[in-house]
């Protein structure tokens, strides 16, 4: 069985929660509470010197860090990856997106708001995140308004990575009113087989 630890509340955390339900694979959760230092631990570095959440512990006692990583090993061979190889290749351009090009505004801005409660301490910082974190929204708005998912025309690990803090984005203050491609995708990806709700 894999163990995945993990904070709760983190959308990182959560992409590997919502994967491994869509395919039905068995896992436990172990709580790390990152905003108590439970993520800083001894123990806790011998498995991610990093010091960062979710780590993923394979059933043969292996230790993968990095929720993209633990998304691509957990696809492999699923219908969460596709077969041609150009198409695996864009599942990685839009992972890679996410992380650079998305994550460090949505998602920063949300632990800031909704997490640390900590809007005023970082309104300045919030201010500066907001255009980039919209420019991101725009970039996916347009490619979902030509197709249903990410990666050709199925769901994939891509929509996975993006959907985690895309869902959620109001909680960082972004309003998601007018991107009607993207709201559409949000409820295509809760029809899924098995689909898991962040708070599950």
């Amino acid at each position: 069985m894999y163990t995945l630890y993990e904070f709760a509340t983190s959308g990182n955390c959560y992409k590997l929660r919502l994967a491994m339900s869509n395919l039905r694979v068995d896992f436990k959760r172990v709580s790390i509470d990152i905003t108590k230092g439970e993520s800083h631990t001894e123990e806790f570095l011998k498995m991610n010197p990093n010091g960062n959440v979710p780590v993923l512990e394979t059933p043969d006692g292996k230790y993968l860090p990095e929720s993209n990583a633990a998304l691509w090993y957990l696809a492999d061979g699923t219908t969460l990856m596709p077969e041609s190889k150009f198409e695996q290749a864009q599942v990685l351009q839009w992972m890679f997106f996410e992380q650079y090009s998305h994550e460090p505004f949505i998602a920063t801005s949300r632990y800031w708001v909704q997490i640390l409660k900590a809007e005023e301490k970082y309104k300045v910082q919030l201010d500066e995140k907001r255009p980039k974190g919209y420019a991101a929204l725009d970039i996916m708005e347009q490619h979902l308004d030509k197709q249903p998912y990410f990666v050709g025309s199925s769901y994939s690990i891509a929509d996975i990575a993006l959907y985690a803090y895309t869902h959620i984005a109001h909680e960082g203050g972004f309003n998601l009113n007018s991107y009607n491609a993207i709201n559409r995708w949000i409820k295509r990806i809760e029809q899924t087989s098995n689909y898991l709700s962040i708070t599950a």
